[in-house]
């Protein structure tokens, strides 16, 4: 008989910085989201920032985190996105540790379009050129709308890729009757007892010496300072 995932094994799939910084940037998103769309201008500058930082810090803690944090680990080819594709529809979860092949290009489109956004955000000028960002004097008024522009419209591509990726949880829950949202909250995912997965967790320490020089460069980048 066929081992379900009730059955399995409770392994720690998720170290704590990716699951801090996953929740961060669902909070910091949809503040981003309201402070735009009413006109919060100062607190949407600071929520970019934090934004960004968290950003960068995933970036870095794909090569320097945790087994199932690094791009290594869920960045796979054309053939194994179609091979995992044609399984998507049967009833059973993945046992998988960590991002599907076809869940962690979600996860790399997720972080270039922040990525873009908040960059975009860095040289944008409003429509009276008040309220700018604090990059937008290396650029022309005229240049400063026209990424403003752009900043706007990267905002719809990055809510329908949210959207997707909320709707890609729900139908694992829903259909597969894998719970991926507790595993992001708990870290803990049960998989099968074989074959033995193998995540190796790193040390936190990595994570505090990462997030403190990303937090001085984000700090001198907006402020201008010289490191």
């Amino acid at each position: 008989m066929e081992e379900t995932h009730s059955e399995g094994r409770a392994v720690a799939v998720w170290d704590l910085p990716t699951r801090l910084v996953h929740w961060a940037l669902v909070v910091l998103v949809a503040f981003s989201w309201w402070t735009g769309e009413y006109g919060e201008l100062s607190w949407h500058r600071w929520s970019g920032y934090a934004i960004l930082g968290l950003v960068l810090f995933r970036i870095y803690w794909g090569f320097a985190g945790s087994s199932t944090a690094r791009f290594t680990h869920f960045v796979r080819g054309p053939g194994a996105v179609w091979t995992y594709s044609r399984t998507l529809l049967e009833r059973v979860g993945t046992g998988a540790a960590g991002h599907t092949a076809l869940g962690g290009w979600s996860i790399v489109a997720m972080l270039l379009l922040l990525l873009t956004q908040t960059g975009l955000g860095l040289f944008a000028v409003d429509v009276d050129g008040l309220e700018s960002g604090p990059l937008s004097d290396l650029v022309t008024f005229e240049t400063g709308r026209q990424l403003a522009k752009w900043h706007e419209t990267t905002v719809d591509i990055l809510i329908g890729v949210i959207a997707l990726h909320v709707a890609a949880v729900l139908f694992y829950w829903l259909y597969k009757r894998e719970n991926l949202f507790g595993a992001m909250f708990t870290g803990v995912k049960r998989l099968p007892r074989t074959p033995a997965p193998q995540v190796r967790i790193v040390s936190l320490w990595r994570a505090v010496v990462g997030l403190l020089v990303i937090a001085l460069a984000v700090t001198a980048l907006v402020t201008r300072l010289q490191l």
